[in-house]
């Protein structure tokens, strides 16, 4: 708290005690650096001023300000929790640990950052700084991501923590983490722990924090069709419970393999025979391939350029005709949007 400097990191949610803007922030920023969610917090709080404003607003709304901010699940959570305010607690933010917690995509890493924030409840933070921070000083190798990590720095943080001043001393460990202790080179030499530190002195800083789960990627081909009639186009909302929830994109299809070459191999598919059960069109263009890594996934895209002379009458379920004049009033994934920004769209087929 003696290293702490607020001025140092300057955000617009610190130094506050209005716990719907700190648990906006915090929704924002989990799974996201500070510098990209700030421009997003600002976006919410200038759209949305207080949290019934946000619960009645509509849910592409919404979305649409997510745009482009990744982890989609925060943003349909966020809109669940402020509807959770306004009917669970007559519109008013609750102030205990235990409701906070209670409100739908707050774990007890937010609900503690709340609780210690806006009203001074002596719960300690734990996040990956935290984490860092606490495994090298006192030289710990349980692994975070298990259950007994998860346990004995739970507790550790408490036994470290200021219940005098826990929002202070939350907000200082985590920005210890986040500039003094870093994942990479950390600044020891500088460090006011770094006599005490016990990583530094049996030389372990480069392995700790110790996990002992590696993330595995699986790989998916997806194959949209950007079909176009005139100024008409078919977009399609993805409902089911998948990666990016409730955002909009264009008709998919989704190929265990990449086809390459063989396009025809999509012309078999439920999807495109839905979509032209009688005449099969032509191909008119395909995208160069789009990449987009996600925590467990990493995504490969090629979209496929098709012109009409008009769209299909009957269109499968939850498919629809949109101007493309209004195309940019949808939420889309970021790779769509990396498409839709793309200069040099088409190789001719």
């Amino acid at each position: 708290m003696e290293w702490y400097d607020p001025e140092v990191r300057p955000l617009p949610w610190k130094a506050i005690e209005d716990p719907y803007k700190i648990w906006l922030s915090e929704i924002i920023l989990q799974q996201t650096r500070v510098a990209q969610g700030l421009p997003y917090y600002e976006k919410f709080i200038a759209a949305f001023p207080t949290i019934n404003q946000l619960a009645a607003a509509d849910d592409d709304t919404v979305m649409k300000l997510w745009e482009g901010l990744g982890y989609y699940s925060r943003a349909r959570n966020m809109l669940v929790a402020a509807r959770q305010v306004v009917h669970d607690f007559d519109g008013h933010f609750p102030n205990t640990y235990r409701d906070i917690l209670s409100l739908k995509g707050v774990g007890p890493y937010t609900a503690s950052a709340i609780a210690s924030f806006a009203y001074g409840i002596p719960e300690a933070v734990v996040d990956g700084n935290v984490y860092r921070v606490l495994s090298r000083f006192f030289g710990i190798d349980t692994p975070i991501d298990s259950t007994a990590g998860k346990k004995e720095f739970a507790q550790l943080a408490m036994d470290c923590l200021d219940t005098q001043q826990p929002g202070i001393y939350n907000q200082a460990i985590m920005d210890f983490g986040a500039s003094q202790c870093t994942p990479r080179n950390p600044d020891c030499e500088s460090c006011p722990l770094r006599e005490k530190c016990e990583a530094r002195r049996l030389e372990m800083i480069d392995l700790l924090p110790v996990k002992a789960k590696k993330l595995k990627r699986r790989t998916r081909f997806f194959y949209f069709l950007d079909i176009q009639a005139g100024d008409q186009t078919i977009l399609h909302k993805r409902t089911q419970k998948d990666i990016w929830q409730s955002l909009y994109q264009f008709p998919l299809i989704e190929m265990e393999k990449p086809v390459k070459e063989q396009l025809d191999r999509l012309k078999t598919t439920a999807t495109w025979r839905s979509l032209f059960p009688a005449d099969s069109p032509p191909l008119s263009g395909r995208s160069k391939s789009f990449e987009q890594t996600l925590t467990h996934q990493k995504i490969k895209a090629v979209f496929l350029k098709i012109k009409l002379p008009e769209l299909p009458q009957a269109l499968p379920e939850t498919y629809f005709c949109t101007p493309l004049s209004k195309i940019d009033q949808y939420a889309f994934p970021k790779i769509i949007d990396w498409y839709l920004n793309d200069n040099s769209l088409y190789l001719n087929l």
